[in-house]
């Protein structure tokens, strides 16, 4: 099988390179571009450790070919933080204790960004609902759901004309 070129967008910088056919896009992310915050867990989809965000949307980096970024926007966990300051998920998981063993973390952070992006203000049942494809083995999820609401408010509260 002849190596493909690929041009993808990654954490808003272009990287391009040859990548054979059937190289997952996890393991693209992680060797050829030194971008271990996504996690390789399960190779089955079924953890979530691996999620990543294409064009702004979650999905799991284990069950996809780079190839198939080819052209397209990805956001690791690494490229959450903007201009040295932290993401409102970030700090929400460092302010309410949102991670144990960190393994889960970088799939549940960006589970959480991508919700707040299409629900400022979600319930528990909310987040819950945007988290049920990502496992962890450690928090009991309770501190997540903080972290992610946690989030939510400290976002609305740097929108302009917000009132903290």
């Amino acid at each position: 099988m002849a190596n493909k070129t690929i041009s993808v967008t990654v954490n808003g910088g272009s990287k391009t390179s040859e990548v054979e056919p059937r190289r997952l896009l996890v393991h693209w992310i992680r060797e050829a571009l030194g971008l271990t915050g996504t996690h390789v867990g399960c190779d089955t989809s079924s953890c979530g450790a691996c999620t990543v965000l294409l064009d702004g949307t979650p999905v799991k980096s284990c069950t996809m070919f780079a190839v198939q970024a080819d052209g397209r926007r990805v956001t690791t966990v690494e490229g959450l933080q903007q201009d040295g300051k932290l993401h409102p998920i970030q700090e929400g998981f460092k302010e309410e204790h949102g991670l144990q063993c960190g393994f889960c973390t970088p799939g549940m952070m960006l589970m959480g960004a991508a919700l707040l992006e299409e629900n400022p203000d979600p319930s528990e049942d909310d987040v819950r609902w945007a988290i049920s494809g990502n496992l962890c083995r450690c928090t009991g999820y309770q501190n997540i759901v903080k972290s992610v609401q946690w989030a939510a408010k400290r976002a609305a509260s740097e929108q302009p004309g917000a009132h903290a």
